[in-house]
């Protein structure tokens, strides 16, 4: 009967803790929805920001955020999942192994300002790109490619066990197992990984001022070039993020609703942030039932 009670106790206690969580993020998402409101409109969305006068729009910044986030991406998942790959299924225990543990706890641990500064030493200053989006996806690769590889080592070290003596049982490589079987089964966690590393890019500001810079050029959409200075697919380029123009529009307070724009922004980035979570989920999920026929 004590047992009961205390299984109980510990029930409820868990329950209250979920439910506390839960109250907080939604508490959190809506003051900050609520705040901004009043700018959730097209004109502030995709408008131009005005430097010196009320009523200006965040479009360049948001067009940033979404690009950068694609390229990062683009960066950061094959060699977070390859690495995965690699020390879950092809690494053996020793030495060797445990110094590149050491060196991806020890890059998980370095704060954000310290691999902007990295970063604009090295793809800044000493490649002479200047203040680019390229720079500032690659230290946004940085700083989730630790993450990004523990998450796919757990999540296909945990898939293999259920399938991959079955896989090759059935006459597949090794290789042919990870590719068709365990890679497929272990989508759902490594999505998850993917949306934490998205989460980053969304959110990050100190690395991105050393990097990509604080200015966002207007954007001529009819030129396509991964290299000119107007062009918005350009990689060389600065590129102001949203999360940057927030944290300037509260230091600097360039234009009289400098407070208006900034929460504005910030509900926006918000909405911006669950749309993604709940679009990943939903294909990872579509991918994962192709694969296992569900």
């Amino acid at each position: 009967m004590k047992a009961k009670t205390v299984d109980k106790i510990a029930t409820a206690i868990l329950y209250l803790i979920s439910s506390l969580v839960v109250l907080l993020l939604i508490s959190f998402i809506g003051f900050i929805i609520y705040r901004g409101r009043t700018s959730l409109n097209f004109n502030f969305i995709f408008g131009e920001p005005k430097t010196s006068q009320a009523g200006g729009g965040i479009g360049p910044q948001l067009f940033n955020s979404f690009y950068m986030l694609i390229v990062s991406l683009i960066i950061t998942v094959p060699f977070g999942v390859g690495a995965g790959i690699y020390l879950s299924e092809y690494a053996t225990e020793g030495k060797i192994l445990g110094f590149i543990r050491l060196c991806i706890e020890t890059m998980a641990s370095l704060p954000s300002i310290v691999v902007g500064l990295f970063g604009m030493l090295v793809f800044v200053i000493m490649t002479k790109w200047q203040n680019t989006l390229l720079s500032g996806a690659l230290v946004i690769a940085i700083l989730n490619l630790p993450s990004m590889t523990r998450v796919s080592e757990n999540a296909i070290r945990a898939s293999s066990l259920k399938v991959k003596e079955a896989s090759l049982g059935l006459g597949a490589t090794k290789w042919q197992a990870i590719k068709t079987v365990i890679l497929p089964s272990s989508m759902p966690q490594i999505l998850t990984g993917v949306i934490l590393a998205a989460g980053r890019i969304f959110g990050e500001a100190a690395a991105l001022l050393y990097t990509s810079g604080m200015s966002a050029p207007i954007l001529k959409y009819s030129d396509v070039s991964l290299v000119g200075q107007t062009s918005p697919f350009s990689l060389f380029r600065p590129a102001e993020t949203l999360a940057v123009y927030i944290w300037k529009l509260n230091s600097e307070g360039m234009v009289p609703d400098a407070a208006k724009i900034a929460s504005g922004a910030s509900a926006v980035l918000v909405i911006m942030v669950l749309i993604f979570n709940f679009s990943a989920r939903f294909i990872g999920k579509k991918i994962y039932e192709s694969y296992s026929g569900k």
